[in-house]
């Protein structure tokens, strides 16, 4: 009887320690939560425009931002923007601010008239802040952001290359969403 007993009282106290290191469905679910929220906070931030990439990691209530902003005025609204959200209990700031240039603004404008013209992409330029975000860095540029298919994410690079003196190619980092599915 005591040898049950006491098997009894180390399994429970090995289950108690083991659920706490453990990320539980409920803990997920609450992450989940937590990113969504944090996704519409910074997409209704007022100065979030397509010059800036912002991602984020939820673990545990921990944020992680990465990514550019154009503004260095942007890094800590955006992080402030993080702190604010219910069920955070941290956030690591990894934004990168972008060099303020006069010759990566007009590049930056080239690059938009030229993919938001194209009768293909004009859809995206009537959202508010399209899906589409143009990064330059330097005169390096970089597409980001998610695009339906795999044309459009084609037709955006090839706009972006031949839209104005980028130093080196344009990277193409766009996701598509429905991606054609080789049969």
């Amino acid at each position: 009887m005591k040898f049950r007993m006491l098997t009894i009282a180390l399994l429970s106290a090995g289950m108690a320690l083991t659920a706490g290191t453990t990320n539980s469905p409920a803990s997920a679910a609450a992450d989940t939560a937590i990113a969504a929220k944090l996704g519409h906070e910074i997409r209704m931030y007022p100065r979030f425009t397509i010059w800036d990439n912002v991602t984020y990691r939820v673990h545990d209530g921990e944020v992680e931002l990465q990514g550019q902003v154009s503004q260095p005025f942007k890094k800590g609204d955006i992080a402030r923007i993080a702190q604010s959200t219910p069920g955070v209990r941290s956030v690591t700031n990894r934004l990168e601010v972008l060099p303020t240039s006069a010759f990566d603004d007009r590049l930056r404008i080239q690059i938009a008239r030229a993919l938001f013209r194209d009768p293909v992409l004009s859809r995206y330029a009537m959202q508010p802040v399209p899906p589409i975000h143009i990064i330059v860095n330097n005169g390096h540029v970089a597409l980001e952001g998610v695009v339906n298919n795999d044309m459009e994410k084609n037709v955006a690079g090839i706009r972006a290359s031949g839209a104005g003196l980028s130093f080196g190619p344009v990277a193409n980092n766009l996701r598509v969403e429905n991606p054609k599915t080789k049969n």
